[in-house]
This record gives C-alpha cells, structure tokens and sequence, in this order.
C-alpha cells in the first residue's frame, strides 16, 4: 500500500469496515477475459479467517468463470463523502475500503448453505432467518475464503 498513513491495520476496525459494507465487487478471469461483478454478501471472521458468502443463479458468466478459475480479489467500500475546496486540486473523497484476494469455493452441503444464507441475510438487514430446504435449493451459493486483505480510511 503505496499510503501507509490511511491504511487500516486492526482487526477489530477492519470488521468495523466489513460491517458497513453491504456489496462486495468480485474480480474473477475466465476465456473471455477479466470479469467483476458487485453482489450483496455475509461473513464470518473465526480464527483469523475471513470468509464472504454469496448467493446467484446456478449459471452465468460469473458461475462459469469461478468453475474455471477459483482465484478471486474483491473489494467493498463505505463512507463515501465528497470534500471540497476552493480549486479542483483541493478536492477530494473521504471513504473506507476493504480489499483482498481469496478462493470461490461452491458451497453443496445443505445445512452449510442455511448458514451461508443466514450470515448472508443477518449482514444485509441485521435480522434472522430460516431456510428450508426447498429455498437453499433454489440459489447456488458459494464462500470465498479470504487470503489475505487490507484495509484503508481517507478520512
């Protein structure tokens, strides 16, 4: 990170970030080139690993890129305000972001997915739900399994 002044190195204040994020822009390759796709998303962070859950359709552009490359970044950001000034050069843009590199894993497992969705909806509206069966068949949904991210604030 070029400016070590804004970047975020607590743990407790990345998941602050996370927490105020509600998309996640996925960055995947597949045959046709680069891809990026924003998606709504949940997480857990338990033992120092970061893990983002998504739900889709069961195919696409998207689906098909993660079974050919399960390589992934992403990015999510927060807190945007424009700050101004007298002349073009004084502006500026306060923001918070989140960004990282992973592995897309399919989730198949029936009680996983529930627990995918339930983080996923949790992180979204702050409310709890229940899946049934019939519902988490109706979505694929697939984690990505954090590698590494940072963190950094303009205030």
């Amino acid at each position: 990170m070029r400016r070590k002044d804004r970047e975020v190195t607590e743990i407790k204040e990345l998941i602050q970030i996370i927490d105020q994020c509600k998309v996640c822009r996925i960055g995947m390759q597949d045959n046709a080139g680069l891809y990026i796709v924003p998606m709504n998303f949940g997480y857990t962070y338990e033992s120092n690993q970061l893990v983002l859950f998504f739900h889709s359709a069961k195919d696409g552009r998207k689906v098909r890129a993660l079974k050919e490359n399960s390589d992934v970044c992403f990015e999510m950001d927060c807190e945007h305000r424009l700050i101004t000034g007298d002349i073009a050069c004084q502006y500026s843009y306060s923001f918070k972001s989140i960004i990282g590199n992973g592995k897309a894993v399919f989730i198949d497992d029936v009680e996983e997915k529930k627990t995918a969705l339930s983080a996923l909806m949790k992180h979204q509206t702050g409310k709890d739900f229940s899946f049934d069966d019939k519902m988490v068949d109706s979505v694929l949904v697939f984690k990505i399994i954090a590698d590494e991210f940072t963190g950094k604030y303009h205030p």
